[in-house]
């Protein structure tokens, strides 16, 4: 077969091997141009003068071969023809339509069961985590509480003590120069639990301001800095209790003429 380059019009001598395995792509020999050798593809070579090859017209749809040559079986090759006396008759060939019109079966459907319990536990922590972080207010409500308590008397854990810091109030505070420290203030007060419950000790702001009420200083006490007993404040301080605290902080100047306390 012959086709022609379309850069330098060369024609070249090409065979059907070369054709199928570089799927119709040639390179020419005296241009170095890659070109499709299909459109152009002839089985006998022009009459001269050869000039541009005619180019095959392009079909609007795939032809349709209509001289079949040879048919192979399955499973073993045959033979290039068949006599006819041995082709199967009609009734002996196998009934019902062609096997390329057959449906293939449905895929055997999966089971949702894994995803369905995958949520679930999912679910699960996402609860768990939700009622983690709402602990405060699960201890704190009188109706949960009570099983809340027996549940963790079961599983081993221990069960905070309520907090209502609406019902901690100031019975007494004074502040005065440190008798002993220069440039120091004692900051005593008087806490009382006024809740029918034990309490946990809160963690005490004071805030000290001018004049204008602006913030000078300001300090956070935790329970153990003011409480120095380990066991007292595991116990919590008890129903209708005070106790006294008494804080040494730096004397933040003449213009500290006020202080204020609030519980965290």
């Amino acid at each position: 077969m012959y086709t022609q380059c379309p850069e330098c019009l060369t024609v070249f001598k090409l065979g059907s091997a070369e054709l199928a395995g570089a799927h119709g792509n040639v390179r020419c020999s005296h241009c170095n141009a890659m070109f499709d050798a299909l459109p152009t593809l002839s089985e006998q070579l022009p009459s001269e003068p050869i000039g541009k090859m005619s180019r095959h017209p392009e079909l609007p749809s795939p032809p349709q071969l209509g001289l079949p040559v040879f048919r192979p079986h399955r499973g073993e090759q045959g033979a290039l023809f068949m006599d006819p006396n041995e082709r199967p008759r009609a009734h002996e060939r196998a009934s019902g339509p062609p096997q390329f019109t057959r449906r293939r079966g449905r895929a055997p459907t999966r089971s949702n069961g894994p995803w369905l319990f995958g949520s679930l536990v999912l679910l699960v922590l996402l609860a768990g985590q939700i009622a983690w972080a709402e602990r405060q207010y699960w201890i704190n409500d009188s109706r949960l509480r009570p099983g809340i308590t027996s549940v963790c008397a079961v599983v081993g854990c221990e069960v905070p003590l309520r907090s209502d810091e609406e019902l901690l109030q100031l019975a007494s505070r004074d502040i005065r120069p440190h008798p002993s420290v220069p440039g120091a203030l004692i900051i005593s007060a008087t806490l009382q639990n006024s809740a029918d419950f034990a309490q946990p000790f809160p963690t005490v702001e004071i805030t000290l301001s001018d004049l204008d009420e602006q913030r000078i200083a300001m300090r956070r006490f935790r329970p153990a800095e003011y409480v120095s007993d380990a066991r007292t404040i595991a116990n919590g301080l008890a129903p209708a209790a005070k106790a006294a605290l008494v804080f040494e902080v730096a004397d933040p100047g003449k213009n500290a003429v006020a202080f204020e306390f609030s519980f965290r």
